[in-house]
């Protein structure tokens, strides 16, 4: 019978923990999964409503909250999601490539092939037209959407969103940051802070304006009586 020596014994009982912690973190996934689902994207085709630029940042986001999902899974699956013209060329590509394509290049081929250089000069003109309208939340939640298809240099963003403020908001900024900033990051929260420091102030403003008018009005039944 083999002797077994202390450092197999530690050895032995770690791999046995190891092991089991393993195990535990594939019931964990497994739990996740089981209860937690995402929607499948809608199809994609010469009918679809959604334009390619928005309908494949769904597809990617499906695919993120999926990551064991292996290359000939994702390409077999995007093809279920194709129709029309979309699914020919999708079908006319597996039989080239077949069980040899690979993610990374079925994603820059897909693009290439249906990105639409429009989406991005109609997403140029929407960034012109886009005014803030009392919610610097909404603007820049509308404004976030706009720039991943306008693909605008840092200097057109910056103009357009400077375009887009009033004064107050400017005016706002400027007194509470006075370098230039060092990427747009850093610009888009300060003006979002500046936003919210004006939305804050008016509401103080009116809340005022509010109290003091009705004060008047008691004060005025007071001395009629």
């Amino acid at each position: 019978m083999p002797t077994i020596t202390t450092q197999d014994l530690v050895r032995l009982v770690a791999e046995g923990v190891e092991r089991a912690r393993q195990d535990r973190l594939v019931r964990s996934k497994q739990g996740n999964i089981a209860w937690l689902k995402m929607k499948t994207p809608e199809s994609f085709g010469r009918k679809s409503s959604t334009a390619f630029n928005q309908w494949w940042e769904t597809v990617t986001m499906y695919l993120g909250f999926y990551p064991e999902t292996v290359d000939c899974q994702k390409i077999a699956g995007i093809g279920t999601l194709l129709s029309d013209s979309a699914l020919v060329w999708h079908l006319y590509r597996y039989r080239e490539l077949g069980e040899n394509d690979i993610w990374v290049n079925y994603t820059v081929a897909i693009r290439a092939e249906y990105r639409n250089e429009r989406e991005a000069a109609d997403a140029q003109l929407k960034l012109g037209q886009l005014k803030y309208q009392g919610s610097i939340r909404a603007y820049l939640m509308e404004f976030q959407v706009l720039i991943n298809f306008a693909r605008a240099t840092c200097k057109a963003l910056r103009e357009k969103v400077d375009l887009a403020m009033p004064d107050a908001v400017l005016d706002m900024r400027f007194a509470h940051y006075l370098e230039d900033f060092a990427d747009d990051e850093g610009f888009l929260q300060a003006t979002h802070q500046a936003g919210l420091q004006v939305e804050k102030k008016k509401a103080l403003k009116q809340a005022r304006e509010m109290s003091g008018n009705s004060s008047s009005g008691t004060k005025e039944k007071t001395d009629e009586r």
